[in-house]
């Protein structure tokens, strides 16, 4: 059977680790940046605080103590009285007993300390701090150039290191994807800048193929030396079937039972040549094959199981058959479209079997059965890429899956209304390929 995955490939280690470590850097540097930027507010303002208040006290002392005492406001330092009478810029006149930073006085930036004095009024205090500002924005703007650029020089340099870091398990992962199923011989090798894990990964993985390829081929050696030995009986008993249906004179109830038994032989002969064809390599397999004409042989196949319809109300209807050819064992064909013919029989009780061979050489089977629901199709569809053995379904469906994936055709099982279900079997892989025939 032919199986996709749709899940989207994840992103490499090495640049999950360089997202996360940029990510971590810019945490860091937000918080850094916001931590240094509140201390220095809070000491920015205490300094202000502390200046203006001690400078405030000495010219209300001498005011107050001094009577021929005038304060002369300087560049940077200027006093306000605050009254109805005064020339107070408007920004002062709103500002409560405090420090206040920011304030504009004159178009430039400035500290503000107000005071209330009992025989004075409200008093201001401005500090020209525009100059200051300006150099602190400059400051700022500077340590956050100097943060990106860390930051960057530090994803550069991690995105290196990284990337030597891990690559001994890129290549560990790469030469473990490049294993192919059914080649013998295999083994993973470490890079030699690996590190000691990745020798006990690739240790574990080398010793489970060794043991992988040692139990394959003890099934493959079993099964054949099975099958081969089986078939002799098999050959037996259907030899000396044919030789009493031969015989003109045995009574019509031996007869029958007589063909009977020459059916269940053909049918264990037809098992054992499937096992012996899943025990052979698909390259060795396909050397087996022979040109098919599935137009002659499907009708072949349904003479062959119309005995098991027995007295059920069951008819087979063989509608569009394409004349087409494939390359491909004879028996494994037969006993391929053979197994899904039983089962839409076994699965029946009346109504019709319908069978279409396409010129794609794909066979489709649909019967009036009483059909599955699409759960019990993904059930069976996910036994059978496991490989568990359902009763319901024998082992036709288990063998047919195996062959799929052994030849590469496909198989698929959908339900259909208003009852029944179909099978479709696309033997397209097998079609010949005329431009070297």
């Amino acid at each position: 059977m032919r199986w996709r995955s749709a899940t989207r490939r994840p992103a490499p280690l090495h640049r999950r680790m360089v997202w996360w470590l940029l990510g971590y850097l810019a945490l860091i540097s937000l918080a850094v940046f916001s931590v240094g930027n509140y201390v220095h507010e809070h000491a920015e303002h205490s300094a202000w605080r502390a200046l203006l208040n001690s400078e405030l006290d000495s010219i209300v002392n001498h005011i107050e103590h001094e009577p021929h005492y005038r304060w002369q406001d300087s560049d940077t330092l200027r006093l306000f009285y605050i009254n109805d009478a005064s020339d107070a810029p408007e920004s002062l006149r709103a500002l409560h007993p405090g420090l206040h930073d920011g304030v504009m006085v004159g178009g430039r930036q400035s500290a503000v300390m107000v005071r209330e004095t009992p025989h004075l009024g409200r008093l201001a205090l401005v500090l020209d701090i525009n100059d200051f500002h300006e150099l602190e924005q400059f400051a700022t703007r500077w340590v956050m150039l100097a943060g990106v650029v860390m930051i960057i020089v530090t994803v550069l340099m991690a995105s290196f290191g990284v990337g030597r870091l891990v690559r001994p398990l890129s290549s560990l992962a790469r030469r473990i994807d490049e294993l192919r199923p059914g080649v013998p011989g295999q083994r993973v090798e470490v890079d030699p800048r690996g590190s000691s894990e990745l020798y006990v990964i690739a240790n574990a993985l080398n010793d489970y193929l060794a043991r992988n390829e040692q139990f394959v081929e003890r099934e493959r050696v079993f099964i054949s030396t099975a099958s081969h030995e089986l078939r002799t009986p098999i050959a037996v008993i259907t030899g000396a079937a044919e030789l009493a249906l031969g015989e003109p004179d045995v009574p019509d109830r031996a007869r029958q039972q007589m063909q009977r038994v020459r059916r269940t032989a053909q049918g264990v002969e037809q098992l054992i040549q499937l096992l012996l064809v899943l025990a052979r390599d698909p390259a060795r397999l396909a050397a087996l094959g022979e040109r098919i004409a599935l137009d002659q042989l499907v009708p072949d196949i349904i003479e062959d199981h119309r005995h098991l319809m027995g007295d059920k109300d069951l008819r087979i209807d063989l509608g569009g058959l394409a004349r087409v050819d494939i390359v491909a064992p004879l028996g494994v064909v037969q006993a391929a479209i053979g197994n899904l013919l039983r089962n839409a029989i076994e699965n029946s009780g009346r109504g019709t079997i319908r069978i279409e061979v396409s010129p794609q050489a794909v066979v489709t089977l649909q019967d009036p059965g009483h059909g599955m629901s699409p759960e019990e199709i993904a059930a069976v569809h996910a036994r059978m890429a496991r490989g568990y053995r359902n009763e319901q379904s024998g082992i036709g469906l288990e063998l047919i899956a195996r062959l799929c994936e052994h030849l590469g055709w496909a198989l698929q099982i959908e339900p259909c209304e208003p009852r029944g279900t179909r099978v479709i079997l696309d033997l397209g892989a097998s079609l010949p390929d005329w431009s070297t025939s």
